[in-house]
């Protein structure tokens, strides 16, 4: 039997849509407490998928990048969170979903556990270090600050600078809480350090307030910007019981904005109190040092003999030798007189005449020697020197060629002969020896 039914029928699009109407109808603007079990990003998109449980129930949720770049915290698993947004419906899958417009810490236990856990990962990266710390200069010349510009910290600050040292300061006005604070304070930290003539130092300040209202402070960017400063930074955010993240990056916490002035630079009243002390006590040290060397060269003083002793006998010996010096004198001049006439008497006109006349005679001796050894000289006598056709001497018959011509040089010229004829005359006739030197020849 087919039966015949009165109610209307509908499409999976249909029921799908009416599920989504009467849904976002009835949750259209929720707020939703739950913890955080897991949360992602897609690289791709910039959206953030998470979900919220509690111990009963699930739901997931989605973040839009737009809304993402706009959270003060950002969504951390584990982390107790309170939603706002609207419920809807993701009809592809029959799922339902929370699209979350904004995102707070479920009260103090969630934020102060999210601080914690973003202290660990910090402090393991080694930023927390005292190595990294500057000290702050003992006087500095130029103070940047970086704080509110209409809050009564600023005010405090220079107040209290003017009562110490007053010195010269540079403001970088920022928002110290809401959202894009972080952003701003980290932005102003490094332009400080970009800076031609950068401060001596920083003061990042901040008036007290709650955990939220100082979160700026414990964002991940701001403590970044903190330790990699090359200018030494003081932090003085809050109370003296308020502890950020960036008090354990920066060189130095002061307890409050007031405190970080006093850190920055001494007292000049003190400093000028201490310098007069110091310069009482340098004029009584140098009296007390010239007194006890005074009174030291006068006990010495005593113990020497007076300056006409001293001298007395160096006089006395002076004297002698002065005497002496007289005496002696005109006897030198005497010896060395007579020591002259004795030298001019030696040196008579014969004596220099004969003197002469034996070196003119020497001088005509050694010139006969060496005239006679002169080969002109000896050629004039009969000789000749007889030379090859290369121009060498013949010095013995045996090296006289068998042919050829010979040179043949006489005192008054040279001939030219055939070696054949010549050879047998000069054989037949052997030149004559040299006569040897008589000795003594060159001797006075």
């Amino acid at each position: 039997m087919s039966f015949i039914h009165n109610q209307p029928e509908y499409s999976v699009s249909e029921i799908a849509g009416h599920v989504k109407r009467m849904v976002e109808e009835i949750f259209g603007y929720v707020r939703v407490r739950g913890e955080i079990s897991k949360a992602s990003v897609n690289a791709a998109s910039g959206h953030c998928y998470l979900s919220l449980k509690d111990d009963k129930a699930v739901l997931d949720a989605v973040i839009w990048k737009g809304t993402m770049s706009k959270l003060a915290h950002k969504p951390l698993a584990g982390m107790e969170v309170i939603a706002t947004g609207k419920l809807t419906t993701y009809p592809g899958s029959s799922k339902y979903q929370l699209v979350i417009e904004s995102l707070e810490p479920a009260g103090i236990g969630a934020l102060m556990a999210m601080l914690e856990e973003r202290k660990r990962a910090l402090e393991a990266e080694g930023l927390f270090k005292s190595e990294r710390k500057r000290p702050i200069p003992f006087l500095p010349e130029t103070i940047g600050i970086i704080t509110s510009p209409t809050g009564a910290v600023i005010r405090d600050i220079l107040h209290r600078l003017a009562d110490r040292f007053p010195r010269h300061v540079l403001l970088w006005p920022v928002p110290v809480q809401g959202q894009g604070a972080a952003e701003k304070i980290a932005a102003a930290i490094e332009g400080f350090n970009a800076m031609k003539n950068p401060p001596d130092v920083i003061i990042v300040a901040r008036g007290g307030g709650s955990i939220e209202d100082l979160w700026a402070f414990n964002e991940e960017i701001v403590v970044r910007a903190a330790a990699n400063s090359k200018i030494p930074l003081i932090s003085a955010v809050g109370h003296e019981t308020d502890t950020t993240l960036i008090d354990f990056a920066s060189d130095k916490r002061a307890p409050t904005p007031t405190a970080a002035a006093e850190l920055a630079v001494p007292v000049r009243s003190e400093l000028l109190s201490r310098v007069d002390q110091l310069y009482a006590a340098k004029n009584t040290a140098m009296r007390k040092y010239l007194g006890f060397h005074a009174e030291r060269i006068e006990g010495l003083a005593r113990g020497l003999p007076r300056p006409q002793q001293l001298v007395a006998g160096m006089e006395q010996a002076l004297d002698g030798l002065a005497e002496r010096l007289m005496l002696a004198l005109p006897r030198s001049l005497q010896m060395r007189y007579e020591k002259m006439q004795r030298l001019a008497a030696g040196l008579s006109p014969r004596l220099l005449r004969e003197m002469l006349l034996r070196q003119e005679q020497r001088v005509q001796h050694v010139g006969a020697m060496l005239e006679s050894l002169n080969v002109l000289s000896v050629l004039k006598r009969g000789f000749v020197l007889v030379k090859d056709a290369g121009g060498k001497v013949i010095q013995s018959a045996a090296a006289m060629p068998a042919q050829g011509t010979l040179s043949v040089q006489f005192h008054d010229g040279e001939r030219m002969v055939t070696a054949g004829n010549a050879a047998g005359a000069l054989a037949a006739k052997p030149r004559a020896k040299k006569a040897a030197p008589q000795p003594g020849l060159f001797d006075d």
